[in-house]
């Protein structure tokens, strides 16, 4: 079920007792700002990193971790009965381990147990506690019981340590919530042991040393892709050129390309061992034939004209690879169109003619200019298959669009390569 967008909601964010506590200030912050009431209910251990002052600031509203506190309002009830979203953050091993259990033992767990909104974890830890038995049995128990377990960053941790169980970047926390808010059900489990390579934003084809050709695109709708599909249990590798998305997403592989034929040359190579291909980037479609080794000089004439050709065409050449063998046949194949409507056509006209011509399993369609797709937060449009049916995508958060590729994606993958 989907929630509408710019409403004012009751946002309860609970934070454990680990060192990343302070980084949910910005999750809270965030929230704040676009107008939501936030309330903060932090375990005894999260005040040792964070005090009670800086929540109650924050929120604008008391902080407590105890149920025997302001009983008159049965606050370990009503909390949670009244929010339209709980996001745990660092939930730390502990936390997931009581959660799990179901206990009650302070206002946060009390919490929990009424909560029928969704609910996001987002863990927080050293690696090994991460990947012991335990920490992975109690996150497949809270999935099972309906919450959303986010797969946590890999980068520095506490000390020397480094490795995956860091806190992801307080952004994503919160598009991902948002991406809750919109609709309850997006992110499922349910993409576990499928490998997935996934291409995000512009190409940058030089002129010169200090010019180049390229496009408007900012990748974050590949980078939502990236990002969902991740969180969704795929192994994600994002293959990136120009972007300004704001972050990397958590438990994603990214290698970073610059022009058309760097991108075309990653994306066959990993194709080939991935169950799903998604060109999400907006390749240019021409390049210089040659590139000047200096800075060109404007000259008294003007510039001398560049003579341009053209870049291979990534998206019917990874097809091309599929039907020769290069690549399983299993793999599904998901296209992006950009286009706008002109005279011989509208926007979904361009997108059919554009199905055929690539020959791939499913092809997005958005209309762009006029502050449309291109940098923004939003996008709509259509997803087209080769079997012939067309699915409006109306208009919503890129990572809402992700999840709704992804969920149609997940009827392509083959019942034996499927989780």
């Amino acid at each position: 079920m989907s929630n509408s967008r710019g409403a004012r909601r009751r946002i309860l964010i609970g934070v454990g007792g680990g060192i990343a506590a302070y980084k949910v200030c910005s999750v809270i912050r965030h929230y704040t700002e676009a107008g939501h009431e936030v309330r903060v209910v932090p375990t005894r251990s999260a005040l040792r990193f964070v005090g009670a002052a800086t929540f109650e600031a924050l929120s604008g509203h008391p902080v407590s971790t105890e149920v025997f506190d302001d009983v008159d309002e049965v606050a370990h009830v009503r909390l949670g009965q009244e929010a339209d979203l709980v996001i745990i953050a660092p939930a730390t091993a502990d936390l997931m381990s009581r959660a799990a259990a179901g206990r009650a033992d302070d206002l946060l767990t009390a919490s929990l147990l009424t909560a029928r909104c969704p609910v996001l974890f987002v863990p927080a830890m050293h690696t090994e506690m991460w990947e012991h038995p335990a920490t992975a049995a109690n996150v497949e128990t809270l999935r099972r019981h309906g919450a959303t377990v986010m797969t946590p960053a890999s980068g520095r941790l506490t000390g020397t340590d480094s490795g995956a169980g860091r806190l992801p970047d307080p952004q994503e926390i919160a598009l991902l919530g948002e991406l809750l808010l919109e609709q309850a059900d997006a992110l499922p489990h349910d993409l576990s042991g499928l490998r997935f390579v996934i291409s995000a934003g512009g190409t940058r084809e030089s002129i010169d040393p200090v010019r180049f050709l390229g496009n408007h695109s900012s990748g974050k709708q590949g980078f939502a892709l990236a990002r969902v599909a991740a969180q969704r249990g795929a192994r994600v590798t994002l293959v990136a050129g120009s972007t300004s998305d704001p972050g990397d997403p958590a438990g994603v592989d990214i290698v970073r390309v610059g022009d058309a034929r760097e991108l075309a040359d990653e994306m066959t190579k990993r194709a080939a061992e991935s169950d799903v291909v998604i060109m999400a980037a907006a390749v240019a479609d021409f390049r210089p034939l040659a590139v000047a080794d200096a800075k060109i000089k404007k000259g008294a004439d003007g510039p001398a004209p560049i003579e341009l050709t053209t870049n291979p065409d990534i998206l019917r050449g990874l097809v091309q690879a599929r039907d020769a063998g290069d690549i399983p046949a299993s793999t599904v194949i998901v296209g992006f169109a950009a286009e706008t409507g002109d005279e011989t056509g509208g926007v979904l006209d361009h997108g059919r003619t554009k199905l055929t011509r690539k020959g791939c399993d499913l092809l997005v369609v958005n209309a762009v200019g006029d502050g449309k797709a291109f940098g923004t937060e939003d996008n709509a449009g259509w997803l087209l298959s080769a079997q012939g049916s067309e699915t409006a995508l109306p208009l919503g958060s890129k990572t809402l669009m992700s999840s709704r590729i992804l969920d149609e994606v997940r009827t392509l993958v083959p019942d034996n390569r499927q989780p």
